[in-house]
């Protein structure tokens, strides 16, 4: 095996001269790695009260894109998205949003040990201050009867 080194006047720093070109693999593992970290904290973002919310078997409609909360706790304190707000001041707290009018959906959230009469009383509460449009949030599911078992619990 031969090798030969030719001797001529050619710059030889010629051959090692710096490039001026972007190295795009570091740029793309920094992206996987936000896109990554971004998956991972979304759904994170969206925590909501914590509400043992019953299950139905209707057939899941649209979400709005700012939907407007009315959460009943199983203490039986009420709360607009995850602000807390008394029973006096609901009607007030709903006029103060700014993206809430008397003819928007108010989405209302009660917990499952919520009794009866006072999810009634909370729909008074809205329907004396101008608010009648209501939906009730359930989660999806087959609801628990006594020979059925449990269905799990998906996204409200």
């Amino acid at each position: 095996m031969g090798a030969s080194i030719a001797d001529n006047d050619l710059d030889d720093d010629a051959d090692f001269s710096e490039t001026h070109e972007i190295n795009v693999t570091p740029f793309i593992d920094v992206i996987l790695v936000l896109l990554i970290i971004f998956m991972v904290a979304a759904p994170l973002s969206t925590v909501d009260l914590p509400i043992d919310l019953p299950t139905s078997s209707a057939t899941p409609q649209k979400k709005p894109d700012k939907p407007t909360y009315l959460s009943i706790k199983s203490d039986l304190t009420l709360a607009i998205g995850e602000n807390p707000v008394t029973r006096a001041n609901l009607v007030g707290s709903l006029d103060g949003l700014s993206d809430m009018s008397k003819d928007k959906y108010v989405f209302l959230r009660a917990d499952r040990s919520v009794p009866y009469g006072e999810l009634m009383g909370v729909m008074e509460l809205l329907r004396s201050g101008g608010y009648s449009k209501v939906k009730l949030v359930t989660l999806e599911g087959v609801p628990v009867s006594s020979g059925a078992p449990a269905a799990d619990p998906a996204k409200p």
